[in-house]
């Protein structure tokens, strides 16, 4: 996979929503429990029983939002006398499913998750929010995460595994670029022998990367990461390539200039 780090395509605006989205992130990275050992493999058993009853309160839980009921027994922070396991009982505080949702959007695993999310978000949502304009481009990335929470909950209806991270409205962002800016070049680092930069046209960057996705969501390939939620990435990304259909004939003249893009 490649990894973009630039693209040739200005703005007639600040993305200030762009960039309140990736603060907004960071900062929720920097309120959970152990945001700097997450993924380091150096966490003991009391600070992932932690960690876990942190994402039970706050994440998306699948069969919670399929049934809009929270779990009746969840991890309470605790560990066993023993020190290996967590304590399981009765939540101590009232989940709306719902709501979680947004909550989750802004929540992630580790760094090395955020970092991902937060770089695809400031390559290709600065020009989706010059688009959309501020508050348009706000409600398309909540309604794109929704969408895709919801809709990995409906084929995961039986999970109770939590669910964050920022992808699946982030992808709604891709499929919105793809469609209103395919032939815009985008600087990427692609692994040959060693990180290459290229200046690839975003139809290729964003394909690829759908692609993969579909094909790790669909079973067809074995991913390395098997606990990301590829479904949601592609259900987001589809929707948000369809919501900016609309949008692929009001192109602003000064791009159609640059880029020499043709509008149908």
């Amino acid at each position: 996979m490649v990894i973009p780090i630039y693209d040739v395509n200005p703005v007639r605006r600040r993305p200030w929503v762009t960039y309140t989205l990736i603060g907004t992130n960071v900062v929720f990275l920097l309120l959970t429990p152990l945001f700097t050992q997450v993924g380091a493999g150096q966490e003991s058993v009391a600070d992932i029983c932690r960690q876990a009853a942190f994402f039970q309160h706050f994440a998306v839980i699948p069969h919670e939002l399929v049934t809009n009921h929270q779990l009746p027994l969840v991890a309470t922070g605790g560990v066993t006398p023993d020190g290996t396991a967590c304590l399981i009982g009765p939540a101590g505080y009232t989940k709306i499913p719902a709501l979680s949702v947004l909550i989750a959007m802004f929540l992630h695993g580790g760094w090395l998750h955020l970092l991902g999310n937060m770089l695809f978000l400031w390559v290709f949502g600065n020009n989706i929010e010059d688009r959309l304009g501020h508050l348009g481009y706000l409600l398309f990335y909540l309604v794109t995460g929704y969408a895709a929470a919801y809709g990995f909950a409906l084929a995961n209806a039986g999970s109770v595994e939590p669910l964050v991270g920022a992808s699946g409205a982030i992808s709604g962002v891709l499929g919105a670029y793809l469609v209103l800016y395919p032939k815009v070049r985008v600087w990427s680092l692609v692994p040959i022998l060693f990180f290459i930069p290229l200046r690839l046209p975003a139809w290729l960057v964003l394909g690829m990367w759908f692609i993969l996705q579909w094909v790790y969501s669909s079973g067809l390939a074995v991913a390395e990461g098997g606990e990301v939620a590829y479904l949601a990435h592609v259900i987001g990304f589809v929707l948000g390539a369809v919501v900016a259909l609309p949008f692929r004939n009001r192109t602003p003249r000064r791009e159609q200039d640059r880029f020499n893009i043709k509008t149908a």
